[in-house]
């Protein structure tokens, strides 16, 4: 069985998790609450400060129409990339940019974002996206190569995720069925283990 992205474990029940364990501090935001998932350059996703400067721009444009906006750097980010977006957005009163500190928002994020905007390297980061259900906007596929593009153009066949242009209202949302390649897999794993007679310790 092939899936559609990569496996993850944020579910529905452990993203309800942490729709309570993150209502203190997510809650109160104004929404729409626009969530920002930077990953970094990979060898099938190869883009260098350019990818930041356009992410900036985009943003920029798209402020009007959201209320909050929370960006995130993974443990892939550049620093020369984060530091472009660090200095872009500081002290700016709708931007938070999560420190990297412990905890780690990243499912909080998953189970409060009204929207997401996630850069093109990142299968995980956006089978996570599209499993909510909600709009995902997807930043940098031009600079992916054919596998990582027909990734991206099958989601948007799904209608999970969307380019991100910096011409988007992103109070005007858009629904799709979640990706649930996890628990759809699951069933398949467990036939297989059964005919081989193997146990899981």
């Amino acid at each position: 069985m092939f899936t559609v992205g990569a496996l993850h474990q944020a579910d529905s029940a452990a993203l309800r998790t942490a729709y309570e364990a993150w209502r203190n501090e997510l809650a109160p935001l104004a929404k729409p609450l626009l969530i920002v998932n930077i990953g970094g350059p990979t060898k099938k996703c190869i883009y260098g400060v350019d990818l930041a400067t356009e992410l900036i721009t985009s943003l920029y444009n798209v402020l009007g129409s959201c209320a909050s906006v929370r960006i995130s750097f993974s443990r892939k980010t550049p620093q020369k990339i984060a530091d472009v977006i660090l200095q872009a957005f500081a002290g700016h009163p709708k931007v938070y940019i999560w420190d990297n500190k412990d905890p780690n928002p990243h499912l909080g994020h998953l189970a409060w974002a009204d929207a997401f905007v996630i850069t093109a390297d990142s299968p995980s980061m956006l089978s996570e996206a599209c499993s909510t259900g909600k709009s995902v906007y997807v930043i940098g596929t031009k600079y992916c190569n054919w596998r990582v593009s027909d990734f991206h153009k099958t989601l948007r066949e799904r209608g999970a995720a969307r380019p991100f242009t910096g011409l988007e209202d992103i109070s005007s949302s858009w629904s799709y069925p979640p990706l649930n390649d996890s628990a759809e897999v699951a069933p398949c794993i467990r036939e297989a283990i059964a005919e081989r007679s193997w146990t899981i310790g």
